[in-house]
């Protein structure tokens, strides 16, 4: 990342703390501060002393179109303009409108003069959850921000009563997969026709909450391209994603230069939550996590952990952790990713010493739960380890990893049925996220239901097509319903991700091969299990694989006896099973070499052609 921070950048993320927090956003604003907080007190000291530097970097920004470079002075298209309009005429040359937009200013300010009392006790009343108080408040008020906050209230009041409502339906039959906000196309209809960014927010907000993705990721884009430090904006954005092509084809469309750290934190998020981050996405954290940026940003850190975790390195991603709460102890963000690993790595005593810790931290915290839940996972202590999960999703019934990990636990009891709820729960929180597909699978698996199984493994191969495990997966479900050439296919799929000293897919492949009466390419595989013994594993490992390698070669015209007689040795004075099978075959080929050897000696010596 050839970037550095900026006096503008400083102050516009400064300046979105106060915004996002007086408009009831404290997720947003929780994040802009901490950020902010993250820039050295020396820079951000020295920055602000110099307001007319502007940000900059090293490498020229992009350029979307042939005519104009990239401008921080932006003229906005009209609002109902799409998304590729917008990409076209969000880098045009600034138009001469600075009286209008200065006009406009000065009436908002006085607006939010003449409402600053309302406004703070509304302010008061968001922060205390008293939402239909905030509403009535504001009746009558006409400044932007008293807009906004009014309708805001009005959609968490809604949100409110739809849970309580989905709650009373718990355990029913006829209780919907989500709540039923029924209010959302009534507000839907107030901000409509939207041009203010906070209000385009809203309405993308209700538009995604409709299942109008497309229309709510232009109505986020026109959103950002006007007031881009809204984080909440940019993480609705990423729940509409449905893929990192997606995110790509998206980022162009927004108007900041490549190299702006708002594009560059949230591509790295929106990796992370579609579970796909790349060694590209490890690169960008370091680049944020320099002097030039957020360099002691525990979000930033967490982002970077996050990606470690995916990428199986688990043993980074738990120093990075361990930097984490040695800057911040009390830190709950992302304690359950953490746990995740301690899980994975197996070690009890961190994780026992976490839990217990972080519960008498804050034991109402979804993540916390789960980390509980580990904790008792680890010791097989299922049915406690369930009752966390449990509590997790009743704090936050959108708290996907919850779901999946109970399900989990339900499959280690046995339990398909209520492994398959609690995976249906999950997909119906994020059809993303493929652990929940691929537990489905296995329950089915479990039930013996193997077209369903593949049904639903086949969704998170679509979701994950990197994955060595679910390919295998589908591979076992193709071979239990015979149909063996599907099941070859998809194991030489898993083939081409696993590790190259990888021996169970080769010797899956070889007997599906004789399964097909293909005995060359079986031997092919058998002989790669043989190969692979750059460990030095023992020999019982591959007796079987050098007996069929060895017959293969003896009964097959022109086959290589000198190999065959190499693999049966190697077993022949081991101390494996196949020890007398080897024997006989190699006083069999030894037999067959000397016939040879006789019928080559009775031939005689070419004679030569005079």
């Amino acid at each position: 990342m050839n970037a550095q921070l900026d006096a503008r950048l400083v102050i516009e993320l400064r300046n979105s703390v106060r915004d996002c927090a007086d408009r009831g956003l404290s997720a947003a604003s929780k994040w802009s501060s901490e950020l902010l907080l993250s820039i050295p007190l020396s820079k951000r000291e020295a920055l602000l002393s110099d307001p007319g530097s502007t940000f900059s970097t090293s490498t020229p920004a992009r350029s979307r179109s042939r005519h104009s470079p990239i401008s921080f002075a932006v003229s906005f298209p009209a609002p109902n303009d799409g998304p590729l309009a917008l990409a076209e005429q969000s880098h045009s040359p600034p138009l001469d409108i600075e009286s209008t937009a200065t006009g406009t200013r000065v009436r908002e300010v006085e607006s939010e003069n003449h409402d600053e009392a309302s406004l703070t006790v509304a302010q008061a009343y968001v922060a205390s959850k008293e939402f239909s108080r905030a509403v009535h408040t504001l009746r009558g008020y006409k400044s932007a921000k008293a807009r906004f906050l009014s309708i805001y209230c009005q959609f968490l009041a809604t949100e409110k009563k739809a849970l309580r409502d989905w709650y009373k339906l718990c355990d029913e039959r006829k209780q919907p997969p989500a709540p039923t906000n029924r209010a959302l196309l009534e507000l839907l209809e107030i901000v409509k026709n939207a041009t203010d960014p906070w209000l385009l927010f809203l309405k993308a907000l209700f538009l995604s909450r409709l299942s109008r993705r497309e229309e709510a990721i232009e109505s986020l884009i026109l959103s950002l391209t006007r007031y881009p430090w809204n984080w909440s904006a940019w993480t609705l954005l990423g729940n509409c994603i449905g893929d990192g092509e997606e995110m790509s084809a998206l980022l162009p469309l927004i108007a900041l230069p490549m190299e702006h750290p708002l594009l560059q934190l949230f591509q790295i998020k929106t990796m992370n939550d579609l579970h796909s981050p790349t060694e590209n996405e490890l690169s960008m954290c370091d680049g944020l996590l320099s002097e030039d940026f957020f360099g002691g940003s525990p979000w930033v850190m967490s982002l970077r952990a996050c990606v470690l975790y995916h990428l199986h390195d688990f043993g980074q991603a738990e120093k990075q952790f361990e930097k984490i709460l040695a800057l911040d102890p009390y830190r709950i963000d992302n304690i359950d990713i953490y746990s995740n690993i301690l899980y994975v790595t197996e070690n009890r005593l961190k994780l026992s010493r976490l839990a217990h810790e972080f519960l008498e931290l804050d034991k109402d915290r979804p993540e916390v739960c789960c980390l509980v839940g580990n904790h008792y996972s680890l010791r097989a202590e299922h049915e406690k380890a369930i009752k966390y999960f449990r509590r997790a999703t009743e704090l936050d019934r959108t708290y996907l990893s919850a779901w999946t990990l109970m399900g989990h636990e339900y499959v280690e009891m046995k339990n398909s049925h209520a492994a398959i709820e609690a995976y249906r729960r999950a997909v119906d929180v994020n059809r993303k996220d493929y652990r929940a597909w691929y537990g489905l699978g296995q329950a089915y698996e479990l039930l013996s239901m193997h077209h369903y199984a593949l049904h639903y493994y086949q969704h998170a191969t679509a979701l994950r097509p990197y994955d060595v495990r679910l390919w295998q997966a589908q591979g076992s479900c193709y071979e239990e319903i015979e149909r063996f050439r599907e099941a070859v296919e998809c194991h030489k799929r898993a083939l081409l991700g696993a590790d190259p000293r990888e021996s169970s897919i080769n010797l899956k492949l070889a007997r599906l091969h004789e399964k097909l009466g293909e005995k060359a390419d079986a031997s092919a595989y058998h002989r790669r299990v043989v190969e692979h013994k750059v460990l030095e594993r023992p020999v019982q490992d591959y007796a079987k694989s050098s007996i069929y390698v060895a017959d293969y070669e003896m009964t097959t015209p022109g086959g290589d006896f000198l190999l065959a007689k190499d693999y049966l040795e190697k077993v022949a004075q081991s101390n494996a099973e196949e020890v007398v099978g080897a024997t006989e075959l190699l006083k069999k080929l030894k037999a067959k070499i000397l016939a040879s050897r006789t019928v080559s000696a009775a031939a005689g010596p070419p004679q030569s052609q005079s």
